[in-house]
């Protein structure tokens, strides 16, 4: 089920609110589990129940990690077999396809069978809630969490609706206090419904039309697809992926807000920043923290030597990029961020804040446009021969009907409107006071709900007449 969907917005979440605030207080919890767990299983009740069987091992060996003394290694044998079985379902869902593809080749080179598959289907949002099940199982290990006792609680930190299928990743002991006691006020509520308003207009009428070039640029064939034209389709992808994955995470934080919940902040503005460095402190910040505390970090972080940290930081962005899909082209994507991030490192940051910021913040998007090239690239064959149209090889001056036929008056005003906005610093943004928690004036709020209206009653006459559209990150 979509957020940015008619049956969520006048089904599903009308339905859940009215039965989470008729609820006792000591039911919320129980309230919020049930719903979550039939939001899941709305497309594929499976797969819920594959939710419900590692959480709950998860939630056993939890408690069983907290009874040992911190020296047993008995703690040790067990953090290892939980990461192994959720690390291994993963691996088995989303990676099985890969390697059997590519075996199978190596096998046709030799001119031997291939091995007979039946294609593993990937459970939506795996990814993120396998994120979630190792933060909680490390950080209880370390010490630095104590565990939950009440396993429907433990349940609802990894199965709570809005940040299931697509995050953010959010640590539990961020979400401990809140699951057992929290706040619910008229102003939070509302607050809540101004950031689900604000993230499906941005999804609806922003991420989708812009959406709509990028895919036919890169669906065109290449012999037919001039070099203008394949700048535009990239500049379009790349103001779509952030359009699409921070409306996401809007409507995810406003509708935590609606019932009681506070999540962190995951998108801050990105294309804002001078350097590749700042870039990743600023995109889909949830996953890059995690990347750094739980991979980065306990590879030596900035406490080896110099030429360690490089190496590390390959192989921390060669894992991102292998986590976002199992494709050649993610890999490549992961280990061109990494190499970016290495030479920033060994440039220094005090020569880098020499550059001035024009200079900087031209550099940093364009590098980061043109890494989405490989990202939003069927495959890496694809990737490569549309690098070649952006740089005028083998381009032609003819452009197919098709992308012609989508750049009207409201695409280029779409593009305008999300350009602008997309470069405003964050502090004009803190400013305006739009992802504030709660509005800083009686006009500010009168602005939050006319704009909050609008937004909403637009995007909702533009879902009658949309086909299914999904949040990109849907695919990993």
């Amino acid at each position: 089920m979509l957020f940015s969907s008619l049956l969520f917005i006048y089904g599903f979440l009308p339905v859940f609110l009215v039965l989470y605030y008729l609820s006792p207080a000591s039911w919320r919890n129980t309230t919020a589990l049930v719903g979550s767990l039939l939001f899941y299983a709305w497309g594929e009740p499976v797969f819920a129940g594959l939710l419900l069987v590692s959480g709950t091992a998860d939630y056993a060996l939890s408690l069983w990690m907290a009874n040992l003394p911190p020296a047993a290694r008995r703690r040790r044998a067990l953090l290892a077999l939980a990461l192994t079985y959720n690390l291994g379902a993963l691996a088995y869902c989303k990676y099985s396809n890969f390697f059997v593809e590519q075996f199978n080749r190596i096998l046709g080179g030799f001119q031997v069978g291939g091995l007979s598959w039946t294609q593993v289907i990937l459970p939506i949002g795996i990814s993120f809630f396998t994120f979630q099940k190792i933060t909680y199982l490390v950080d209880v290990y370390r010490g630095t969490a104590r565990p939950t006792r009440s396993l429907r609680d433990y349940l609802l930190y990894i199965s709570l609706f809005p940040h299931l299928v697509a995050g953010p990743i959010i640590r539990f002991h961020d979400l401990a206090d809140q699951i057992t006691g929290r706040e619910h006020t008229l102003d939070r509520f509302t607050s809540g419904l101004w950031r689900f308003a604000l993230g499906l207009g941005r999804k609806v009428l922003f991420a989708n039309p812009l959406g709509l070039v990028a895919d036919q640029a890169f669906t065109t064939k290449l012999a037919a697809l001039g070099t203008a034209h394949a700048w535009l389709g990239i500049l379009c992808y790349t103001l779509q992926i952030y359009c699409d994955f921070a409306a996401y995470s809007d409507m995810a934080v406003g509708l935590a807000r609606m019932f009681g919940f506070e999540f962190c902040e995951n998108f801050r503005h990105p294309y804002s920043s001078l350097s590749v460095t700042e870039f990743w402190r600023r995109w889909h910040c949830s996953l890059s923290n995690f990347m750094r505390d739980y991979l980065y970090i306990p590879l030596g972080g900035n406490r080896v030597a110099a030429w360690r940290r490089v190496v590390n930081l390959w192989l921390v962005f060669l894992a991102s990029g292998f986590w976002h899909g199992a494709s050649w082209n993610f890999i490549v994507w992961g280990g061109y961020h990494g190499f970016l991030l290495s030479l920033e490192k060994m440039i220094g940051h005090e020569r880098l804040r020499r550059i001035p910021a024009l200079a900087g913040w031209a550099a940093t998007f364009l590098l980061a446009m043109l890494g989405w090239v490989f990202f939003r690239a069927n495959n890496l064959s694809e990737a490569i021969h549309y690098m070649e149209r952006l740089f005028g090889v083998g381009a032609t001056p003819v452009t197919s009907a098709a992308l012609g036929s989508l750049l009207t008056r409201r695409t280029w005003a779409v593009l305008a409107i999300v350009l602008a906005t997309s470069f405003l610093p964050e502090n004009w943004w803190d400013r305006l006071g739009w992802t504030s928690a709660h509005p800083r004036s009686r006009s500010h709020a009168l602005a939050r709900v006319g704009v909050g209206a609008t937004l909403f009653l637009l995007a909702c006459a533009a879902l009658v007449n949309q086909s299914y559209n999904p949040f990109i990150y849907f695919r990993f």
